[in-house]
């Protein structure tokens, strides 16, 4: 039972208040509901993730395990408490430093890293580690928090913003950043109109069932509540099927006879907070009558249909073939092959998913985590049979996305609730509810055979691949389509033969997740060119560099390619890795149980849709007041697209980025930029913004007929034109006042150039590559199977370094994710649906990570540049398996690379 409420004196960022509460309530709860100080975030409550860390007393707490009343007669100081006065020298430091990225832990960081630099002013940076070692991070990698930290109290001021024309390549703070680090940023959780009702789900606690409700009018009077299942939908006139990929649309918002995986949504129960807050949803009336569950995608064919629609559960297959594989492997003086396992892979993103919804007029406003606010509108208005136009989205602060919010959740959810009440409505996923019925990483099967002449050439290449996509289709169209095309790595292939199939199963749903199967289909790849490799009696890097693709060669889909940066990248790793390989021989060579070893391994990436039209548009305005509005709809997850895409419009237009104002996104005030997924936005919206910067500059240099290479100043009401003639002016306000409240304005598409596949994979499927190259250093315990990475050299073609600071962000946070991947990470359904038992990399488990930027520029990427956040997770991996064989003689082939796997493949390797 609930205790009753007690008026308890707490002493919250200096200032004394009192609040009526049960005193067992989380103190958390009481800070973001009752306080409003909505800076500290939950993640887990759980005390798994830390983003929720306050200090009491000096002390770093989780708030999530706190009850309140252990705060009564204490000092409690939260984010919002850091600053009364402006930016503390430790937020200054994180800006600096661009230790925020998705910004949800940062607020936790912060607090931890305060409550250690009181004690401790000076730390060692193992000191750092240990004190934030309790706050996760999904996005940074940790190393630039890291180095924030250490840097407080040493001299380092904020870089101002550059001049005009000199924004591109320069390492500007995140223009975001400032409320990511003064706890004002507003996630999913942190908005709701007053009086919003709460919106919770009823989920299968089964893989495979059939459902019946009892009586839900009764249940819902006894309560005070109200319930929605998919009969409200229909009564609305919606379609009760979602999907990324039209052609595919298949899972439904609430499943409506029988749910076909652990966690999916039958039903919602709308209440008051209060009420909601203390409803048993045990004793919901609803009757399961168990399915036999198909979990193995290698019996799924023939087995029980997942999907009726689908009764051989192949969701689709995936094709590439040039020339003739059989007789290139035949040809060939040595083959290697192998058969890899990889592990269902959880996004783990520190925010759960959340949002709110409310009517406006006759206009659904939903605010919610989002990757793809565009998508969203569309699903949603089919779903709950709207108008588009009668749909608003507006994305919240994403807290980590990496592919799996770019699937509708909750927004359809909170959507029908909203309607149906008429009233505010929101939610918010528990942990095991994210866990449970949000998208995974697909869990691979795949084989290889890759031949090579005595020279050491590639002659050929097949590769098999079987993809569980779990009960509905999401991403894994993409994935089986995107996988052929890449899985022979960087390197020049003359005879391919690539095929892959999807799966269902009544697993979770697989989807996108940074890389859409390449980093599985990477480790088959890579393992063998390191086997090709000895069997030469070559240098494994000398091997790459040999094969690596080249400017003019033709990839295995027969297009031709320009801007290859893979050679470079391996060529910047020649001098680490001459002395990895001496370092690691001479630690060997003392004996003992632990040996070292060094790995490679190389990534290409195609930018953007398969194939498929991939547009973005950007909207770029002045008013007659002069504010400069930059209107671009590409949402900002933590990659940093809205400080790049202004970079390169700022540059384009010719005017400083300081004068810009970022509008956007939201699907009422922005053009569409498509989804932020497949590393295209810095490619495709900032193309577009490239193209509006340059339109606008040619509307202003027309109306002062001045020359090309004219400067322009923007002051207030006027623009000042100066070239070698002289100098024009335009007044702002004798303009006439055209679109959407501009007297100027330019609104460009960009959309890259692609060719269809063929019934062989052959065409053009990406306008730009991004290529990398990863060399891993890693200690392997002989006796216990552990793995210890101590060092990782990334290098990155990026094509043109738009902000090298979030370049290096997101390679240090690609690698962690490659290192969980490669050596922690495996979600098993039912056992690890929280992040206690699913573990992923915390700042002590990071390498050191040497990030190398290489800029071999793209004819066809805006000022040459190419993307980057899905590459570097790729190479990671493979190149961690490569050190571990190195060092110990074992082939994993089953991913993670568990202690007890590593132990086993020691044994058989018979070291």
């Amino acid at each position: 039972m609930t205790a009753q409420p007690t008026h308890l004196n707490l002493q919250v960022n200096g200032k004394p208040v009192v609040v009526q509460a049960d005193p067992m309530r989380r103190l958390s709860d009481v800070l973001r509901e009752d306080l409003g100080l909505r800076g500290s975030k939950v993640g887990c409550d759980a005390g798994d993730c830390g983003a929720c860390t306050v200090l009491v007393d000096g002390a770093p707490v989780c708030s999530c395990l706190t009850p309140v009343v252990r705060a009564v007669g204490h000092s409690v100081e939260t984010i919002e408490g850091l600053s009364p006065n402006g930016l503390s020298d430790l937020q200054n430091a994180f800006l600096r430093h661009g230790a925020a990225q998705c910004g949800i832990c940062t607020p936790g960081m912060l607090m931890a890293a305060t409550g250690l630099l009181a004690e401790t002013p000076a730390p060692t940076r193992s000191q750092v580690e240990d004190a934030l070692g309790g706050v996760l991070c999904r996005c940074t990698g940790y190393a630039k928090i890291i180095d924030a930290v250490l840097s407080v109290g040493h001299s380092g001021a904020a870089q101002a913003l550059p001049a005009s024309g000199q924004a591109v390549g320069a390492r500007i703070e995140r223009l975001d950043g400032l409320a990511k680090v003064n706890g004002a940023e507003v996630f999913g959780a942190d908005h709701w109109p007053e009086g919003a009702l709460v919106v919770r789900a009823i989920r299968s606690p089964h893989f495979a069932a059939s459902f019946e409700f009892g009586d839900l009018a009764g249940w819902e009077a006894a309560r005070a509540v109200q319930v929605f299942t998919a009969r409200d939908l229909a009564a609305l006139g919606g379609v009760n099927r979602f999907g990324v990929i039209p052609p595919f649309a298949d899972q439904p918002a609430l499943a409506e006879t029988e749910a076909r995986l652990r966690g999916e949504a039958v039903a919602i129960v709308v209440g008051t907070h209060k009420v909601m807050d203390a409803i048993d949803l045990s004793d919901f009336p609803i009757t399961w009558t168990t399915l036999t569950p198909v979990m193995d995608p290698a019996t799924a064919i023939g087995a029980r249909a997942v999907q009726a629609e689908r009764a051989d559960n192949v969701l689709t297959r995936g094709r590439v073939v040039q020339g003739d594989a059989a007789a290139g492997l035949g040809a060939a003086a040595h083959v290697a092959e192998v058969t890899v396992e990889t592990a269902y892979v959880e996004h783990a993103y520190i925010e759960p998913e959340a949002g709110c919804a409310w009517v406006e007029g006759d206009t659904l406003v939903i605010q919610a985590c989002t990757q793809a606010p565009v998508m969203d509108q569309d699903d949603v208005a089919i779903l709950l049979g709207l108008p588009r136009e009668r749909v608003r989205i507006i994305p919240a602060a994403a807290g980590g996305g990496f592919g799996s919010k770019l699937d509708v959740s909750l927004q359809p959810l909170i959507g029908l609730a909203a309607l149906l009440t008429g009233q505010p409505c929101r939610m918010v996923y528990s942990r095991a509810e994210s866990m449970q019925s949000t998208t995974k990483r697909h869990p691979a099967t795949m084989s290889a055979q890759i031949g090579v002449d005595a020279a050491g050439r590639i002659t050929g290449m097949a590769f098999e691949g079987q993809f569980n996509t779990g009960a509905y289709a999401s991403w894994g169209p993409t994935v089986a389509n995107r996988v052929p095309v890449h899985a022979s790595g960087p390197y020049l292939t003359p005879n391919y033969r690539a095929e892959t199939v999807a799966i269902h199963t009544n697993g979770p749903v697989s989807g996108a997740f940074r890389g859409f199967g390449v980093p599985q289909a990477a480790v088959v790849q890579e393992v063998l060119y390191d086997d090709l490799a000895a069997a030469l009696a070559m240098d494994r890097l000398a091997f790459r560099r040999l094969n690596a693709l080249s400017d003019g060669d033709r990839s295995v889909c027969g297009q031709q390619l320009h801007g290859v940066g893979i050679d470079a990248c391996l060529a910047a790793l020649e001098p680490r890795w001459a002395q990895a390989n001496a370092d690691a021989a001479a630690f060997n060579a003392a004996g003992g149980a632990l040996r070292r070893g060094v790995g490679l391994a190389s990534c290409w990436y195609g930018c953007g849709n398969t194939a498929l039209p991939n547009p973005s548009t950007v909207r770029l305005g002045i008013t007659a007041q002069g504010r400069l509005c930059l209107h671009q709809g590409a949402t900002d997850i933590g990659q940093g697209s809205n400080t790049v895409v202004t970079q390169i419009c700022a540059d384009a237009l010719g005017l400083p980025i300081a004068q810009f104002e970022l509008i956007g996104p939201d699907t009422a005030l922005t053009p569409d930029c498509g989804k932020t997924s497949a590393s295209r936005q810095t490619v495709v919206t900032g193309k577009a913004a490239m193209l509006s910067g340059q339109a606008l500059r040619q509307q202003i240099l027309a109306l002062t007929n001045r020359g090309a290479d004219a400067d322009l100043t923007l002051d207030g009401g006027r623009i000042i034109v100066t070239d070698a003639a002289g100098a024009g002016e335009i007044s702002l306000a004798d303009l006439p006042l055209g679109a959407h409240g501009y007297v100027l304005m330019a609104e460009e598409s960009y959309d890259p150039p692609t060719l269809p596949l063929d019934e062989d994979g052959q065409g053009a499927p990406y306008a730009v590559y991004g290529y990398g190259a990863h060399l891993a250093e890693v200690e392997v315990d002989m006796a216990l199977g552990v793995v210890k990475v101590l060092h990782i050299t990334a290098a990155h073609d990026l094509g043109r370094v738009i902000n090298p600071q979030l370049a290096e962000g997101q390679i240090e946070g690609g690698i962690a994710q490659g290192l969980g991947m490669a050596l922690m990470e495996e979600f098993i359904p039912g056992r690890t649906e929280n992040l206690h038992d699913y573990l992923i990399p915390t700042a002590g488990d990071m390498p050191k990570i040497t990030p190398i930027l290489i800029e071999v520029p793209d004819p066809e990427g805006p000022m040459g540049a190419k993307g980057l956040g899905e590459h570097v997770l790729i190479p990671t991996a493979p190149a961690i398996l490569n050190a571990i064989r190195d060092a110990s003689g074992a082939r994993v082939t089953r991913l993670p690379a568990l202690p007890h796997r590593v132990l086993a493949a020691i044994q058989e390797a018979g070291q």
